[in-house]
Order: structure tokens, then sequence, then C-alpha cells
């Protein structure tokens, strides 16, 4: 007589149901995780690029770029010598000779702005409808 060990249809439906239910209960914490880790990029960048203006005005004796602003990275990279994702799926930088910020895309419904002319502050402000 063989003895054969194996679960029950039952056993397996409870360990499903029980995997199912801490999925759900982790998945909404992952989201705000997740928003936060993109945040936290766009103020790590926007501080890139502000130290980044200071050296090209000690450099120029002017902010780059002289008039107006430009929002190519390539050009952003090129000019002030970083090294901002050119393919980057979550924000879109602008630089202008006052100030630099990062909009989240696609609805732009998150702008973080950095003013670096001296005057304010250091720290990165948001505007939008979803700011932490």
């Amino acid at each position: 007589m063989l003895n054969k060990k194996s679960f029950s249809l039952i056993e397996l439906i409870v360990v499903v149901i029980i995997i199912g239910i801490l999925a759900a209960l982790a998945l909404p914490g992952f989201g705000t995780s997740k928003e936060r880790v993109l945040d936290k990029e766009a103020k790590a960048n926007l501080a890139l690029i502000q130290a980044a203006e200071k050296i090209y005005k000690m450099e120029s004796s002017f902010y780059y770029p002289s008039s107006g602003s430009t929002s190519v990275i390539a050009d952003i990279n090129t000019y002030l010598r970083v090294s901002l994702p050119t393919s980057a799926l979550s924000w879109t930088y602008t630089v202008s000779t006052s100030q630099a910020t990062a909009s989240r895309l696609p609805s732009s419904s998150r702008v973080w702005t950095l003013t670096f002319t001296g005057v304010g502050s250091d720290e990165p402000s948001c505007t939008g409808t979803a700011c932490p």
C-alpha cells in the first residue's frame, strides 16, 4: 500500500486567500513608498543642478541659461556638466536663470521648485495637487 501525502484542495485555497490578503495590505504602502522615492529623486537632482549652477556662475559670471529657460536635458547635462537621466520616465526638468523645476510626468500633478539665486531657502518647495 502506498502512502501518498498531499495537500487537500481546502488547504490550498486557504493559503491562496492568505497570500491575497497579505498582498492587499502591502500594495497601498508600496504606492506611497514609490512616491516618496520619486520625490527624493527630484530633490536630489535639483540640488545637483543648484550646485552645478553655482559653479557655472563662478566660471561665466551668470547662471545658465543666460536668458529664458531650457528643458532640453541634453543641453542641461552638457552646459552644467551634470548627468541627469535622459530617459527619465518620472520627471521633466526645466532650468531658468533663477530656478530649477522638476515636473512630475505624465500629468505634472507635482512640481518641485528650487531657487538658486541666493535669496530664499535652499530647500525645494512643492506645488500641485499631489504634494506630500
